[in-house]
């Protein structure tokens, strides 16, 4: 599978936290070909298993990257001008000028827009443009617009994902369209290896809005293991290099309390053994994905998590090195190609010193 195309796919395709729809229906496109079964939880989670060699025996793998991207909702009309509120964490400071699609009755193009600066005094000429002096303009005459939208209706960003220079690509939903391609990937992979634990390749639903499909089912599987995928910051002019990565030189793999050491270091040996790059990316507190969540899920679940370094996290010119996507679909199925029947006796909260953890 080429990975630009899937990241375009991917990315181009619509999805806001809640509304996850049409996303869904194109991941499972995807999957399908790659699993034994697949299903849509209650959430809005798309849910597929590709079954293990271990039979009615096989521990359960959760692989998990939320589909779910920011956007906005018509919070009134005025004059048939629509005003906006942000759906996940939609940053203001870029929303004027962009060109959106209005989910109302029908769906309309459409362009986010302010007042011109030559009506601004000084002062708001130097802070970014409020809420409340944001507007999306359809063009179209007022009574048209009351027909047509509803205080409530989703507004998503039209924007076309373009191949830059090295390999890299931009655009919107990066976050974290990325990760659902590293386990596209990786589910690929896997359909010419062999491998003991059942996988649950799970797309989780509202990740923007409180983690939510992550938390549901994670509950529902019950997972062993999990490992998640989001994306991390990567460096670029304003973001300090402390926890922010270079492009093209590999996924990072996260360290610290959310993460469980044995993990970590039998993804380390896997990436090692195969001669795939990677950077440890420590994260001292609340990771903000969906590893966060599924970690503490019933008794809990020993949980990984690999990121993609992305630049301009939330914008919607989110750039990556397709590279770290390929490097990151191959770590995780060589890693769960790894996973012994009896793996999950080996696991305990000290690090292994010494000995090699595929060794053991």
């Amino acid at each position: 599978m080429e990975t630009i195309p899937l990241l375009k796919q991917l990315t181009e395709a619509i999805g806001i936290a809640g509304h996850e729809g049409p996303v869904r229906d194109l991941i499972g496109q995807l999957w399908r070909p790659f699993v034994d079964e697949i299903r849509e939880d209650r959430l809005g989670s798309l849910i597929a298993l590709k079954k293990g060699a271990g039979g009615e025996e096989s521990r359960k793998l959760m692989l998990a990257a939320h589909m779910d991207e920011i956007g906005l909702v018509v919070t009134g009309i005025e004059e048939g001008f629509l005003r906006v509120a942000r759906v996940g964490g939609t940053d203001r400071r870029v929303l004027p000028g962009l060109e959106v699609t209005v989910h109302g009755r029908e769906e309309l193009p459409g362009v986010i827009a302010s007042r011109p600066p030559h009506v601004l005094s000084e002062e708001e000429r130097r802070s970014a443009v409020p809420w409340d002096k944001l507007f999306v303009d359809v063009g179209l005459p007022a009574a048209q617009v009351a027909s047509l939208v509803s205080v409530g209706d989703l507004i998503s960003i039209r924007r076309e994902t373009v191949e830059l220079q090295n390999r890299r690509v931009a655009g919107k939903a990066m976050d974290d369209r990325a990760g659902v391609a590293v386990i596209t990937l990786a589910l690929e992979h896997l359909s010419n290896m062999k491998h003991h634990w059942d996988v649950f390749a799970v797309a989780t639903a509202q990740e923007e809005t409180g983690l939510k499909g992550a938390i549901t089912t994670a509950y529902g599987i019950a997972p062993d293991l999990a490992i998640a995928v989001d994306v991390t910051f990567a460096r670029h002019p304003g973001v300090s290099e402390p926890g922010a990565w270079p492009l093209g030189e590999g996924p990072t793999i996260g360290i610290g309390p959310n993460f469980h050491p044995r993990l970590v270091a039998r993804l380390k040996e896997v990436a090692e053994r195969h001669e795939i790059p990677y950077k440890l990316d420590p994260l001292p507190g609340p990771t903000g994905t969906d590893a966060w969540a599924i970690q503490v899920s019933r008794e809990g679940v020993p949980t990984a998590l690999i990121g993609i370094p992305l630049r301009y996290m939330h914008q919607p010119v989110e750039m990556l090195a397709t590279q770290d996507v390929e490097r990151a679909g191959r770590l995780l199925a060589a890693f769960i190609a790894t996973l012994e029947a009896d793996f999950l006796n080996k696991l305990a909260w000290e690090t292994p010193t010494g000995e090699s953890e595929l060794q053991r």
